[in-house]
């Protein structure tokens, strides 16, 4: 008996097809926890200090990992206000686990032109890192805090352009964009005044350089912080920027810089606040002092265990060198030389579950049983 084919019509075929997405998106939701769910309409944005944005090539589990380190490395840059955190001991070790850091992630993809006028398509991993996990980090490897909530410095930005200098002020804020984009990026913000005819007056003391009027211009502003620069063509580089942080009165940095991109001398004085405001306000957790420190092991019961401990130690971000000492009636007595102290060590091993911290005896090395 010869059977008849019943051709689909177009809207059987968009409904087979939205099922079997929705029982793949449904299947995807299910297997990973750290997948953000959001209703319709909503688009994936980072929003504070422990989210970032990463343009990524793919969706692949390689790409991701990639992404969720760079990401680490950004947040701990916004957390610290440090430009080189990813330099600091141990970092490195920790970059490479990111993803046990991460809570929850979601795709987006942005569309623009390209160079020659077609549309272009970046796809972004917006990434939302674990608070305390990140916080806990820092404190291990005695990465300094910048403490929230941070204060918003007023801009105090003046151009010129070859037709003289004028204020960049609310209605200008285009203008300002590179320095307030690159202010999130540290991990603060930027406000500008409100431009009135009474502002536009401070352009003068801006240029000469009276950081003092300045901040009497910026009275009516909180926290009374100002960043002042002023921007101008230069014979030799193109640009040329003068900066001046002003913190309470108080002048906390000056500093210049020249190129042929003003919009990477606006965001450099967005640098030079943020790194003033980490020199004065971030703060370590208590993490014990770098050096050399005396343990014991004890749970070392044959060759398979003192390979597996070795190894282990050998992975922690925060010893950077370890060596066994002597073995004695109470265990494996080890050197280990430390970034951050043993209140660091201790919350990393406290983190993994692969060594427990014990009792140890009063003016003895403390004491850690192997599992």
């Amino acid at each position: 008996m010869v059977r008849a084919i019943r051709a689909e019509t177009p809207r059987t075929t968009f409904l087979r097809k939205l099922h079997f997405l929705m029982m793949a998106a449904a299947l995807m939701v299910a297997s990973s926890g750290a997948w953000a769910q959001r209703v319709e309409g909503d688009r994936a944005r980072a929003e504070g200090i422990y989210a970032t944005e990463v343009k990524v090539n793919g969706q692949g589990e390689t790409e991701r990992n990639g992404a969720f380190a760079r990401g680490l490395a950004q947040v701990l840059g916004k957390l610290s206000g440090d430009r080189s955190v990813s330099s600091k001991p141990g970092v490195g070790n920790e970059l490479r686990q990111a993803k046990i850091y991460v809570k929850q992630y979601d795709y987006r993809q942005d569309e623009g032109v390209g160079p020659t006028g077609a549309p272009s398509f970046n796809t972004l991993l917006v990434i939302q890192y674990d608070e305390e996990a990140v916080n806990d980090l820092a404190a291990t490897l005695g990465i300094a805090i910048w403490p929230q909530p941070r204060p918003k410095p007023v801009l105090w930005l003046a151009i010129d352009d070859g037709s003289g200098p004028r204020l960049v002020g609310l209605p200008q804020v285009n203008a300002a964009r590179p320095a307030l984009n690159r202010a999130v990026e540290r991990g603060y913000k930027l406000g500008l005044p409100t431009g009135n005819a009474a502002e536009q007056a401070a352009v003068g003391a801006i240029w000469r350089g009276d950081s003092a009027a300045v901040a009497r211009a910026s009275a009516r502003y909180s926290p009374p912080m100002q960043l002042i620069g002023k921007l101008y063509r230069d014979t030799t580089a193109g640009w040329k920027a003068d900066w001046t942080f002003v913190d309470a009165g108080k002048v906390l940095a000056n500093w210049s810089q020249t190129g042929a991109d003003a919009r990477q001398l606006m965001a450099g004085g967005a640098d030079g606040a943020a790194d003033a405001l980490m020199k004065r306000y971030a703060k370590r957790a208590p993490s014990g002092e770098p050096g050399v420190y005396r343990v014991t092991f004890t749970g070392i019961d044959s060759s398979d265990d003192f390979i597996r401990l070795a190894g282990y130690l050998q992975k922690l971000s925060v010893v950077r060198r370890l060596a066994p000492v002597r073995a004695t009636p109470q265990g494996l007595e080890y050197e280990l030389d430390l970034v951050s102290g043993m209140p660091g060590f201790n919350r990393l091993l406290a983190r993994d579950g692969v060594v427990d911290v014990m009792e140890g005896l009063e003016g003895q090395p403390p004491v850690y049983r192997l599992r």
